[in-house]
């Protein structure tokens, strides 16, 4: 039970990184000992060449450490003493295993890590290694080193071992340190809108940390946004300060080096691992980490204070309230009437997208009798942050103005990756002069730099005022529209499809969208023979445009009715395609064009009986209209369709509340067109719907049996 307590007291402080290990349980007394031999060999051979830049007198020391384990392992595995070796012996030598794994894993992260974060964490990874040495101190303390019988000289080792271990104290190099401190300069300096002397940043980086080129920058800037991400290591530093850190570093990476190209590739064949795969890749990526029901449909950002318009959608108060006082009476996101102009305020998403950023480690300090703010649950920038990047986008304008081929495309590509994080960032490359240079850039024959340009262009477009910036700049919604029909890459059409759904986001652009070349004949085109993701693109961008009453017409000519008809078989895009069509079937002129389609009341159908709730939705939507406004003939082709019965009853019972509301508008139109009770299969009864008195829009001219409340 003492050799226990002692054991439980041994101090095991995490290393970077560290795996659990456990340690052995089925060795024999001899497979131990050749084990741990080989085990500690392995690290002195394998550490005792490496050059480590940071960390140096700390990593040899603990190297010079296991050389006497290893001296101590193989006498003991040599002289055949396993089998005579105590019990307390073979429990320090368990403990031993453990020790030598978490070494490794600190020689590795000094061996392996980027070296600014190195010099970020000089004080923790210290704090490490002096870990370790208290682990080795309490493990030869309680090692019962009189009982076994060793040779003079390996005892002597051993025993200068432990007198050496017990006096260590922790040690931090004191270049290293300064040259933190040094590092933290430049942060300050940034925070205090100061730019640092690009002498002295040459010194810093090229002179004293040895990062000579652009590709060892790329490696800096990447394993530290890697850190961001999976917020490993101590809490501190700060999300805001390492995304400060890693501004400076991509100042430096152009201020130093210039746009000679690094080991990035620039077009879309290394920027596969990027791609995930939502309305566009780039969005995607921007949204990577929050649930998207958490951003609001219209500002494309996280939800301030979520609020429930009279459709029942949901958008952030402060969109909402501008799309309003802008004149709009429709719902942006269905096109609905609004009914009123009430904003009820959503409190459960609210609660969990506070709950969210708890979890995730987003800063939240709820402030009482107020209205939660995005900037509570976000990782704001830091202003050292925003200051690097202004510098960063001033460098990469005047690239993009009036470097070479070679220097502008790799601006683009810069730009591109800066705007897909934060507001801020898009802002900043805007105001910086970035769109009018990009949009010359959109007519590159050089299919990397076009494809660079406009995806750069479509991640500006998150930000609202960036949209509008980029509908003013003369010939650039032209030039977009000619990347969609005849970008030199998938990927470039596709993200030109992105960039219009994008601005389509406010309602005064869906016009001039629609009216520009041939955008919807392209948009069309695509969401017929597109990949997947162009696919998907395609269909949020017509559905957008055709939220626009104006737009029906322009959508029936370029062959979009026809293209969104099509897109109902298709699962990745059916919901999007039938909520379009529902919205165009409210003109006359539109159902008429969807009920010439031979394929639109099948599709319809088969959405109500396989879509998602809200494909089923504007399905029944769709054909209600149709009957209403689609001529005879169509109105015939839905109501004496044989599926048409069952699936308005299992949406009665089973649909949203707009669906179940459709569906008795669409039963009571089936109904007087056979002029008797509609009987629905398998209960035997006959259902009627009340709330029809004769001021109803659907009126009934028969008696019902059964009455289902509307609602």
């Amino acid at each position: 039970m003492a050799t226990a307590a002692i054991f439980s007291s041994i101090r095991r402080r995490r290393s970077p990184s560290l795996e659990a290990f456990l340690a052995p349980v089925d060795f024999t007394n001899v497979a131990l000992l050749q084990t741990l031999a080989s085990i500690s060999a392995m690290l002195v051979s394998g550490f005792s060449d490496k050059s480590f830049f940071f960390q140096r007198r700390n990593s040899l020391s603990l190297i010079r450490k296991i050389e006497v384990f290893v001296v101590l392992l193989e006498y003991l595995r040599d002289s055949g003493s396993a089998s005579r070796l105590p019990t307390t012996a073979i429990l320090c030598l368990k403990e031993l295993y453990l020790l030598l794994h978490r070494s490794k894993i600190l020689l590795d992260y000094c061996a392996q890590s980027s070296k600014l974060w190195l010099l970020i964490q000089n004080h923790s990874i210290s704090g490490h290694f002096h870990d370790l040495n208290r682990e080795i101190s309490t493990l030869l303390d309680v090692f019962p080193i009189k009982d076994i019988k060793l040779s003079d000289d390996v005892r002597e080792q051993v025993e200068l071992l432990q007198k050496h271990s017990r006096q260590a104290n922790l040690y931090i190099d004191i270049k290293d340190e300064n040259l933190r401190v040094g590092f933290f300069s430049f942060l300050d300096e940034f925070e205090n809108g100061r730019i640092p002397n690009a002498v002295e940043l040459r010194l810093f980086f090229v002179e004293r940390l040895g990062i000579k080129d652009a590709k060892s920058c790329r490696f800096e800037i990447e394993f530290l946004e890697e850190k961001i991400v999976k917020r490993e290591g101590d809490v501190e530093p700060t999300a805001p300060v390492l995304n400060g850190f890693v501004a400076i570093i991509r100042y430096c990476r152009f201020l130093l080096f210039g746009f000679e190209e690094d080991e990035v590739g620039l077009g879309s064949g290394n920027q596969k691992k990027l791609r995930k795969g939502l309305i566009s890749q780039e969005i995607a990526d921007t949204f990577i980490t929050i649930p998207k029901d958490f951003f609001c449909p219209i500002s494309l950002d996280l939800m301030r204070d979520p609020v429930i318009i009279s459709t029942g959608q949901t958008y952030d108060r402060s969109s909402i309230s501008r799309w309003m006082e802008e004149g709009h009476y429709t719902c942006p996101k269905t096109g609905q009437l609004l009914v009123h102009n009430c904003l009820v305020p959503n409190r459960a998403l609210r609660n969990l997208i506070m709950q969210w950023c708890t979890m995730n480690g987003f800063p939240y300090d709820p402030l009482e009798g107020t209205e939660a703010s995005a900037e509570s649950f976000v990782s704001l920038p830091s202003k050292a942050a925003i200051q690097a990047n202004k510098a960063t986008a001033s460098l990469l304008v005047q690239q993009l103005a009036n470097g070479s081929q070679g220097a502008k495309t790799m601006a683009a590509r810069e730009i591109r990756l800066l705007a897909k994080t934060g507001k801020e960032n898009r802002a900043i490359m805007a105001e910086a002069g970035a769109i009018p240079h990009l949009r010359k850039l959109l007519s590159s024959t050089n299919p990397v730099a076009q494809e660079n340009s406009v995806t750069a262009m479509l991640n500006l477009s998150i930000y609202d005022k960036n949209k509008r910036r980029i509908m003013d700049e003369e010939g650039c919604l032209g030039a977009i529209v000619e990347v969609l029909r005849f970008g030199l890459t998938t990927e470039a059409r596709e993200n030109a499809a992105a960039t219009l759904f994008s601005l389509s986001a406010v309602h005064d652009h869906k016009k001039k969208i629609a009216d520009e070349g041939k955008s919807v004949e392209a948009l069309a085109g695509l969401l017929r023979v597109g990949t997947p993701r162009g696919k998907k693109d395609a269909v949020t961008a017509l559905f957008n445009l055709s939220t626009h009453t104006e737009n029906c017409v322009r959508m029936i000519e370029a062959g979009a009715v026809t293209a969104l008809v099509g897109a109902l078989g298709n699962e990745g895009v059916a919901e999007e395609a039938a909520g379009a069509l529902a919205l165009i079937v409210r003109q006359p002129t539109g159902a008429e064009a969807v009920g010439k389609e031979e394929m639109a009341v099948a599709g319809l159908l088969g959405m109500m009986r396989c879509g998602t709730p809200k494909g089923k939705e504007s399905a029944v939507a769709a054909l209600l209209e149709l009957c209403r406004s689609g001529g005879a003939a169509t109105a015939e082709r839905v109501l004496k369709a044989p599926a048409l019965a069952g699936l308005l009853q299992a949406l009665l019972f089973t649909g949203t509340k707009r669906a179940r509301r459709k569906a008795a508008s669409l039963a009571r139109v089936y109904q007087r067109s056979e002029n008797a009770t509609l009987h629905f299969g398998g209960l035997g009864v006959g259902y009627a719907f009340a709330g029809n008195s004769t001021t109803n829009s659907d009126p009934v001219s028969v008696p019902m049996s059964i009455s289902v409340p509307v609602l």
